[in-house]
């Protein structure tokens, strides 16, 4: 009789963990099937150890690699033209932006020049306006003379031809202002030598710094030998 009892409180005591472990009711009538609640117990410890393992990675097949690798190429490729497209805006906004300066530059070289030689035709030609003394004086510098030699100047050629372009020396054939001799000798400088006291000025002081080196000099040895 304890060996009965005995297997009948084994059979209660395991039926009892099933219960537990399961929450089914082997004596109800939705547990009394021992297979059906096997059953229910492999379910249940089935959705423990897949919530317990980590997701299994896919493994592509060779076909979706390679398609991949064509997508993984394309994205690289696309980006890389995107790159070099922004690089290339910018490098020609750069050389857009230097050519526009270089412009910019060459049209204030062309514009300073302009004005620089506008002053200089007017600063010569001013050189030429007034009384014949007053374009002498102004001729001066040109020749490296100060205007202390204007002094010297003046009255050599008063004595010659108180400034007269058509002064003509009827026993000489000496002409103009500085009396060249003969008067033709004017015309290397210009075909209105006769009328002309610009033509005439312009000779008489290469004449003298060719001759005597400087106005005064030239006084003085006219002054010594009555002619220069």
């Amino acid at each position: 009789m304890k060996a009965k009892r005995s297997v009948a409180a084994l059979s209660v005591t395991g039926i009892a963990v099933v219960t537990l472990v399961t929450g089914i009711d082997l004596f109800s009538s939705a547990g009394s099937s021992s297979a059906s609640g096997r059953a229910e117990l492999a379910v249940v410890n089935s959705e423990k150890a897949s919530a317990a393992k980590p997701p299994v990675k896919k493994i592509l097949t060779a076909q979706e690699q390679a398609e991949e690798a064509i997508r993984i190429r394309n994205q690289v490729e696309a980006k890389a033209q995107e790159m070099q497209a922004s690089q290339d805006a910018a490098w020609r906004a750069r050389v857009a932006k230097n050519a526009a300066l270089k412009r910019y530059q060459a049209l204030q070289k062309t514009d300073r020049s302009s004005r620089e030689e506008r002053a200089s035709r007017d600063a010569e030609r001013k050189k030429y306006e007034g009384t014949p003394k007053q374009i002498a004086m102004n001729l001066l510098p040109d020749h490296g003379w100060g205007q202390g030699q204007f002094t010297c100047l003046e009255k050599l050629w008063n004595k010659e031809s108180r400034w007269n372009p058509r002064a003509d020396n009827p026993t000489s054939s000496a002409y103009g202002i500085a009396q060249a001799l003969p008067g033709n000798r004017m015309a290397a400088y210009g075909s209105d030598w006769r009328t002309n006291p610009v033509t005439q000025i312009k000779w008489g002081l290469d004449y003298i710094e060719d001759r005597y080196g400087s106005p005064c000099s030239a006084w003085a040895h006219s002054q010594a030998k009555g002619w220069y």
